[in-house]
C-alpha cells in the first residue's frame, strides 16, 4: 500500500519531507496489447494454467525492475539537499514521486508544504505565443491565479533578463532563453519546497549565479527547502549543504557534500601503493600518436609508506619503472594534479632533467604536498624530452598515474577552520598582517 499526503504544519515543525520505505516497481519489456482481441488472447494465455502453485514463464514481458528499492529520507526546513547518482540510479523517479507525477508501489511520502517542481522548465510553452503570453500560460499550469501573475509579472520579466524579447514569440528563443523564462515563472511561485532536475545546465553562468544566490538566500532564511539533482559538481558545491548518493534505487550515502561527491565519483576506492600501467592508463590519442615504441612507463611504487595517505605538510616519494628503446637525453617528468571531482588544480614541474638509458630502469621522484588541503587527489604523469629548440616532445603519459589522500589540515592552530568548499583545495602560504601606528 502506498500513500502520498500533504499535511499542514505549524511554523515550529521543521520536517518538510519524510519518505519511508519507498519503492517503485516497473515491468520490463512489452506491456499491453494493441487491440482488444490481443488483450483477450494475452489474458487467456496467462490464465490457461489454473494451478495456483505454478510459476509464470520468465519472459521479458513479466520481468520486474525496482527503480527505487526502499528509500528512507527526511528533509528539514531550509535545507538545500543535493541528489547525486549515475543514470538509472533512481533520481528522476524519486523526484517524480515527490511531485506526484507518478505514484509509488510501496511506502509513504509525507509533504509538509507546497511544492514547485522544475523537472523540465518551460514545459507547456507555446511557440506561437509571446514570452508574456506564455508567462500567463505557464503560471496557470503551475497553479498561479491571473491576479498572482499580474502582481508578479514585472518581477518575473526582470529576473529572466528578457525585457527586450518578452513580446516576441518564444519559437524564436534560444534554449537558454527558454530556461530563463521558465525558471523565472516557477521561482516566483509561493512555495515552501523547490525541486530541480538539471534545470540550470542550459542557462549562462551569470544566470546560474543569480539563481543559486536566490535559492541560497531563501534557504538560509528558512523560506524554502531545495532539492537539486545535477551532474555538475560545482553547482552542487555552491548550492547544497547536504547530499545523498543513489545507486540501484537505494541511498548509499547521506551527509557531507564533498564526501558525497567522492562516493559518487568512485574516489572511495582503494588507493594502491603499486601500479602496473597498461593500455587503459593511456588516452586513445596517445595510443594512436605515440604507441610506446620509444619509451614506456611500466609501473609505480610508493616508497616508505604502506598506503598513499599523507599529512598536508608531507611529500610523496615514489619510483617509476620504465622501458626505453634507446638512450634519451633531457627527459622531464611533470605531475598534473586533479581534485576528486576531476578538476585540474595544479602542476609540478621537474626541478631538473635527466638522461634516460636504454632498457628497463627506474627513476625516483619526490612530490611536495605542502599546500594541499584535506581531500583525495589524482596525479597524472607526463614524460617528455626537451629538444634543442627548448620545445617539449611528449614521449608518454599515464592517467591516473596514482591516487592519494591528504588526511588533515595544517598541524598548527588556525584562527579560522579551513572551509574547502569556499576556500579551495590549495592553501597558499599564510599572509602577514602588521598594525600600523595611527597618523
Amino acid at each position: 500500500m502506498s500513500t502520498i499526503e500533504n499535511r499542514s504544519q505549524n511554523s515550529e515543525r521543521k520536517v518538510m519531507i519524510r519518505v519511508s520505505g519507498l519503492k517503485k516497481k516497473y515491468r520490463l519489456g512489452k506491456i499491453g496489447a494493441r487491440t482488444l482481441q490481443g488483450a483477450i488472447k494475452e489474458w487467456r494465455a496467462r490464465n490457461k494454467n489454473t494451478d495456483p502453485k505454478a510459476q509464470p514463464p520468465k519472459t521479458g514481458r513479466n520481468k520486474e525492475f525496482y527503480a527505487l528499492d526502499g528509500i528512507d529520507l527526511t528533509v528539514y526546513k531550509g535545507e538545500t539537499l543535493g541528489i547525486l547518482g549515475k543514470n538509472g540510479a533512481g533520481k528522476s523517479t524519486l523526484l517524480k514521486i515527490l511531485c506526484r507525477i507518478t505514484a509509488p508501489t510501496e511506502g509513504t511520502v509525507d509533504l509538509y508544504g507546497h511544492i514547485t517542481s522544475m523537472l523540465e522548465v518551460g514545459t507547456g510553452f507555446h511557440g506561437e505565443m509571446t514570452g508574456r503570453e506564455n508567462i500567463y500560460l505557464n503560471g496557470a499550469i503551475l497553479g498561479m491565479t491571473k491576479a498572482e501573475i499580474d502582481e508578479k509579472m514585472d518581477d518575473i520579466i526582470a529576473f529572466s533578463g528578457l525585457e527586450e524579447f518578452i513580446d516576441t514569440p518564444v519559437k524564436r528563443y534560444s534554449s537558454g532563453m527558454f530556461v530563463k523564462l521558465g525558471f523565472s515563472v516557477a521561482y516566483h511561485l509561493e512555495s515552501e519546497i523547490v525541486i530541480m532536475d538539471e534545470v540550470l545546465a542550459v542557462g549562462d553562468v551569470e544566470f546560474q549565479k543569480k539563481c543559486i544566490n536566490c535559492l541560497l538566500e531563501a534557504a538560509n532564511n528558512d523560506i524554502r527547502t531545495v532539492l537539486y539533482v545535477s551532474h555538475n559538481m560545482n553547482t552542487i558545491r555552491q548550492l547544497c549543504k547536504r547530499c545523498i548518493v543513489l545507486d540501484g534505487g537505494r541511498i548509499i550515502f547521506d551527509g557531507d557534500v564533498d564526501q558525497a561527491i567522492a562516493v559518487y565519483l568512485g574516489s572511495e576506492a582503494v588507493m594502491p601503493k603499486d601500479i602496473k600501467y597498461g593500455p587503459e592508463y593511456r588516452s586513445k590519442e596517445y595510443r594512436r600518436l605515440y604507441a610506446g615504441d620509444v619509451f614506456s612507463l611500466d609501473g609505480f611504487h610508493l616508497i616508505n609508506r604502506q598506503e598513499p595517505v599523507f599529512p598536508t605538510s608531507g611529500e610523496a616519494v615514489f619510483e617509476l619503472s620504465y622501458t626505453a628503446a634507446k638512450d634519451i637525453r633531457n627527459v622531464g617528468f611533470r605531475i598534473q594534479l586533479r581534485y576528486q571531482d576531476g578538476s585540474r588544480i595544479a602542476s609540478s614541474l621537474p626541478e631538473n632533467l635527466v638522461d634516460i638509458l636504454s632498457g628497463e630502469n627506474k627513476v625516483k621522484l619526490t612530490l611536495p604536498l605542502t599546500h594541499l588541503t584535506y581531500g583525495r587527489y589524482t596525479a597524472d604523469i607526463v614524460v617528455y624530452r626537451l629538444d634543442a629548440g627548448g620545445i617539449e616532445r611528449k614521449i608518454d603519459a599515464v592517467s591516473p598515474g596514482f591516487t592519494f589522500q591528504i588526511e588533515s589540515a595544517h598541524d598548527k592552530d588556525d584562527y579560522s577552520k579551513w572551509n574547502q568548499q569556499k576556500m579551495g583545495a590549495i592553501r597558499l602560504l599564510d599572509s602577514k598582517v602588521e598594525s600600523l601606528p595611527g597618523s
